[in-house]
């Protein structure tokens, strides 16, 4: 049985590589089924999301976020996340397609 990697690597549209803890990229419903062995797909081997339709400045929000929700996700009262206005329509479409 293969040992798989606290780490994976989300690679943006325009070629950026994320490296983040695999418990805070499963916090996305999709990267967790990508990244399950028992899907057979390429990402459950290799570890490396790409997402050809996201941006890095999307996708470095994206993983600021998944952080974020895996840090504060027994918590109360949680503070409001800092979202710039001009991203925010990308920012909804990656969560939809991420089920975030």
């Amino acid at each position: 049985m293969e040992e798989t990697s606290e780490y994976v690597t989300l690679v943006s549209s325009d070629g950026f590589d994320f490296i983040i803890q695999r418990s805070a990229a499963c916090v996305s419903g999709t990267i967790k089924r990508m990244l399950d062995p028992q899907s057979g797909f390429a990402e459950a081997r290799t570890g490396i999301c790409r997402f050809e339709n996201i941006p890095a400045v999307v996708l470095e929000k994206v993983c600021e976020y998944l952080y974020y929700n895996e840090k504060h996700k027994d918590a109360r009262d949680v503070p409001d996340m800092d979202i710039p206005p001009e991203l925010s329509l990308e920012l909804l479409m990656a969560a939809d397609y991420l089920n975030v």
